[in-house]
């Protein structure tokens, strides 16, 4: 993806204007705090590794995983292909649009419930991809998709300068919370701080 299409971010660490606005670190990825939006982590229960981060409405969700890219970029178009295939295995809807951040994969995916619609993006930086799964309202058109991809936009990626094979999932940590009694609880910050925090194994 060309640094035009994040010309309002994603950022990574070396191309943002560092300020005073409070943002959540885990680690490879800062998540700037907005009103309304809580941040739900998935833990690997083997490793004890944050595996998934999922920025949450009432009605809308995106589900987000960054990883270690060629200099050269190009992962988002070898990725694509292959999302579309397993989609259509599964006996899924699926079809590419042009969207605010490039080429996305619509799709509407089985599940118990019956069809789950869902919107898959991809951002490419200096040596990371990012891969946002956009859910609920924000999977479509809508005033809930802008609000979603605002809080994508706020994002901060930091990569590191160590070599790692492309598709290797950079590192996400839980935040450092002083005083929290219990680490295996759900940490949930105060509302006037921004989002909550939610550990989800």
């Amino acid at each position: 993806m060309s640094t035009q299409l994040r010309a309002l971010g994603p950022w990574d660490e070396t191309e943002f204007a560092w300020d005073e606005t409070e943002r959540l670190d885990l680690g490879s990825l800062l998540i700037t705090a907005i009103p309304g939006i809580d941040v739900q982590v998935q833990v690997d229960e083997s490793t004890g590794a944050v595996a998934l981060v999922t920025l949450a409405t009432a009605d809308s969700g995106v589900q987000l995983q960054v990883f270690a890219a060629p200099k050269s970029g190009g992962l988002w178009d070898e990725a694509r292909p292959q999302i579309i295939a397993s989609i259509n295995e599964s006996a899924g809807l699926v079809e590419e649009h042009i969207g605010t951040f490039g080429p996305e994969v619509w799709a509407q995916i089985p599940n118990e419930q019956g069809m789950q619609v869902v919107r898959f993006v991809g951002i490419e930086g200096p040596r990371w991809f990012l891969r946002a799964v956009f859910l609920g309202a924000a999977a479509r058109p809508s005033d809930a998709a802008v609000f979603m991809e605002d809080a994508v936009r706020g994002l901060i990626v930091v990569r590191g300068n160590e070599a790692m094979p492309v598709g290797t999932p950079l590192v996400l940590t839980l935040p450092v919370i002083e005083d929290q009694a219990e680490p295996e609880a759900p940490v949930l910050l105060p509302p006037e701080r921004g989002p909550e925090i939610t550990e989800i194994r």
